[in-house]
């Protein structure tokens, strides 16, 4: 493989430690966030190496970007051994695991390996190359949690052995590997814990909650309802977790941050929004709560806010608007009837 030319100096967005003369690699470049962080590493005039699978990525999500001189994509897993030219990049974003409820709960393997075998092959290509990582985690590290709302200092309240610790606990266990890799191999690592991110470029039947209600509304088919409904999620919207990302990967910080929106809405008031807006009056249909579905969760984002200087911007209504808006243009090139089954949402 061979990676796109650097920029000059003068266009090329900074690395993490200031210089100009590095690629970025960006794994799980062709997932609904991978791709938004993609989008926004080029316009700032870094060079970057996306790479994908393609198991729940698509190309489509990459369309913006075929051909510019800046980015190069290429096909691969990252449980398989990394590319030797992969050691040119000075910084690595590793969100290279699937995140559909729908999918992992399907893949459970798949998944695990993404997340402990995919994160050792990332950080023993930044040990070769000296690079700096970023390993995008998740809320659910927290579990079901019993501290509300989650701090980082919070270990959690997982099941180690139910239907969701192939992701939560192949998240957990990537974080662990990165903080052994920084103390024994002193590779700098950052850490984020994402919450429910949400936009443009979510795939319909991928069983996250916003996904699920925008489709089916779209759709004229009733909301699935998890339970009583009065579970609640923390939604941020995709423009600002990337901003949050980016300014994780250059900052000094070493532990984990949460990464998103404080305000709390329960799956009900979600559903009421998603009404109002798409002005589409679909029933409620209730389903039974699936097994270790968190009640509660919103981040205690004091962390982001006082080392990034960072915190969400774009309201729910604002996000959930361009958000339909996306699903509308997809329903109009291509009927999604096959993707209708409601996954248990995250």
């Amino acid at each position: 493989m061979t990676a796109p030319a650097a920029a000059s100096s003068d266009t090329q967005a900074s690395g993490p430690s200031g210089r100009h003369d590095r690629p970025v690699l960006v794994t799980g470049a062709a997932g609904f966030l991978g791709s938004h962080l993609c989008d926004r590493l080029v316009e700032s005039g870094a060079v970057v190496i996306g790479l994908d699978n393609l198991s729940t990525g698509h190309l489509t999500h990459l369309a913006g970007l075929r051909g510019h001189a800046r980015f190069h994509f290429e096909r691969h897993d990252v449980t398989e051994p990394l590319p030797q030219a992969l050691r040119e990049a000075g910084a690595v974003y590793n969100l290279a695991c699937p995140a559909s409820p729908a999918y992992y709960q399907r893949h459970p393997i798949d998944t695990l390996l993404a997340s402990t075998l995919g994160s050792w092959r990332v950080l023993e290509l930044a040990t070769a190359g000296r690079a700096r990582v970023l390993q995008a985690s998740t809320s659910e590290v927290y579990g079901d949690p019993e501290q509300h709302p989650q701090h980082e200092d919070y270990w959690g309240h997982v099941n180690p052995i139910g239907p969701r610790s192939c992701y939560d606990e192949g998240k957990r266990s990537a974080e662990a590997m990165c903080y052994a890799y920084a103390r024994e191999r002193g590779v700098p690592v950052r850490v984020a814990r994402l919450f429910n991110c949400y936009g443009p470029r979510l795939m319909p039947g991928d069983g996250r909650v916003v996904s699920n209600f925008v489709e089916q509304a779209l759709s004229g088919r009733p909301f699935t309802v998890y339970g009583d409904g009065r579970q609640t999620r923390s939604f941020c919207y995709v423009s600002d977790t990337v901003r949050a990302l980016l300014a994780l990967m250059a900052c000094d910080w070493e532990g984990p941050v949460n990464i998103g929106n404080p305000r709390e809405h329960t799956v009900l008031e979600l559903a009421a929004v998603v009404r109002t807006l798409t002005r589409c009056h679909v029933p409620m249909h209730f389903s039974p709560m699936p097994v270790d579905d968190p009640v509660r969760r919103r981040p205690d984002i004091e962390t982001a806010r006082r080392v990034l200087g960072w915190q969400p911007q774009v309201s729910l209504a604002q996000g959930l608007m361009q958000t339909i808006a996306f699903f509308r243009e997809s329903l109009a090139r291509q009927p999604m009837a096959e993707h209708s089954a409601a996954a248990p949402p995250a």
